[in-house]
């Protein structure tokens, strides 16, 4: 899997975590190992400007989600295929990370994740949606952190 992370955002981060990140949930949700995605770091400015222009929202948000060949979990997607662009505001992400008491790492780790699920199709807004999405990446995240820690995730 091809996964480019691109820093813009004025904080300095492991972008290499992120990458690894990434192709962990991919493989995970069994994407075709030829996938491509690009996930931009950028600051609250930039994904003002973002939110604001594709979202018609006012102000920053976490993470925005641009899904190109509308890839799924599973599917025989000829190798190339891109599932997208992905940008996360670490700023915003800190600042909303006390809300949920998880550290900023883990803040921005569950929108990276969250991010993906979004790019493959999966959804929040109706409350069954919300239950499946919001498990899926709790479980990804959760298995995220044992591979992190050492642990053997089946």
């Amino acid at each position: 899997m091809s996964v480019e992370v691109l820093n813009e955002s004025g904080v300095d981060l492991n972008v290499a975590d992120f990458a690894r990140l990434a192709r962990f949930a991919m493989s995970r949700m069994r994407v075709h190992p030829g996938a491509e995605l690009v996930v931009k770091l950028v600051d609250e400015a930039t994904m003002t400007q973002y939110n604001e222009r594709w979202m018609g929202a006012k102000g920053p948000t976490d993470v925005l989600s641009f899904p190109m060949d509308e890839l799924r979990p599973g599917d025989e997607a000829p190798a190339g295929g891109i599932l997208g662009d992905m940008l996360l505001c670490p700023q915003y992400a800190a600042a909303q990370s006390p809300n949920f008491t998880r550290t900023v790492d883990d803040e921005l780790h569950l929108l990276t994740i969250h991010g993906i699920l979004h790019l493959l199709g999966y959804d929040h807004a109706e409350p069954e949606e919300e239950r499946e999405m919001f498990g899926l990446q709790a479980r990804l995240l959760t298995e995220w952190q044992g591979v992190r820690s050492g642990e053997r995730v089946e």
